[in-house]
């Protein structure tokens, strides 16, 4: 499987299946995410800092171009690092994020009010299985609920292409990949999905512990053209952590007909 980037003078060139599901020549934004997760890391991760926070404002569509990505560190202090990345194109910066680095410690003793209760879907065991017909994605997809039902969507996700050369993808970054699918699950129609995410926001209590992930839509709100939408991530162990998105109104939906 070749990677969605390939570097290449210091720069990350995307390959034809890095395209997003919108337009064919535009690059999929869940992948600049994977990108900026990956360059934090990779710069910042330290013993006992967890990443329990990801925050990633997409705000420029970007043509299959080369990218650049550039952090830059916040603040570190005993218990807390904060770092920020900034994605840049030809066409300038296209993207940014920032992530919260926490320390560590002992658990407090005693139960909480409320814990997030596992979800009761097991780990799919055919093959992958989108109901999707407009646009083949470049992860294995493993629909639970049917596309566009009214309800709350679930899926189970696995990646299957390197993001950046023959590198092996960390958990982190398969958490990033996975967290942006929490728009379409959280703000799909019955007509199809009508809108397109201008961020993301994870939060983790702990990293995945495998390569399946599952996406379970647990809010949407919306009015005006602009909707908010939150998911809570799994893997086959529990809920580790949870993802909130802002998504303004598009004229042209993904799984339905132009408005």
């Amino acid at each position: 499987m070749s990677a969605f980037f390939t570097q290449k003078k210091g720069e990350l060139v995307p390959a034809p299946h890095a395209r997003g599901p919108w337009s064919p020549d535009m690059l999929h934004g869940r992948l600049l995410g994977g990108l900026a997760a990956r360059a934090i890391e990779r710069r910042y991760a330290q013993p006992g800092l967890h990443f329990a926070r990801l925050t990633v404002d997409l705000f420029r569509n970007s043509p299959m171009v080369p990218v650049t990505v550039e952090t830059s560190l916040v603040r570190a202090g005993r218990r807390i690092l904060v770092a920020d990345a900034v994605i840049t194109t030809e066409q300038g910066v296209i993207a940014r994020a920032g992530a919260v680095l926490l320390r560590q410690g002992e658990q407090p003793e005693g139960e909480q009010t409320f814990v997030t209760p596992p979800w009761d879907t097991p780990a799919p065991s055919g093959p992958p299985v989108d109901g999707q017909v407009t646009w083949k994605p470049p992860f294995d997809l493993w629909r639970v609920t049917e596309w566009a039902a009214p309800g709350p969507g679930r899926v189970w996700l696995r990646e299957t292409y390197p993001l950046v050369d023959e590198e092996p993808l960390t958990p982190l970054v398969r958490a990033a990949l996975a967290a942006d699918f929490a728009s379409p699950l959280s703000n799909s129609g019955v007509e199809g999905l009508r809108f397109i995410n201008a961020d993301y926001t994870l939060t983790l209590a702990r990293l995945p512990s495998a390569e399946l992930i599952g996406v379970e839509a647990t809010g949407h709100l919306s009015a005006g053209g602009v909707a908010t939408g939150q998911v809570t991530m799994h893997d086959a162990s529990g809920p580790f952590g949870f993802c909130v998105v802002t998504a303004v109104a598009n004229t042209i939906g993904i799984g339905g007909r132009q408005s």
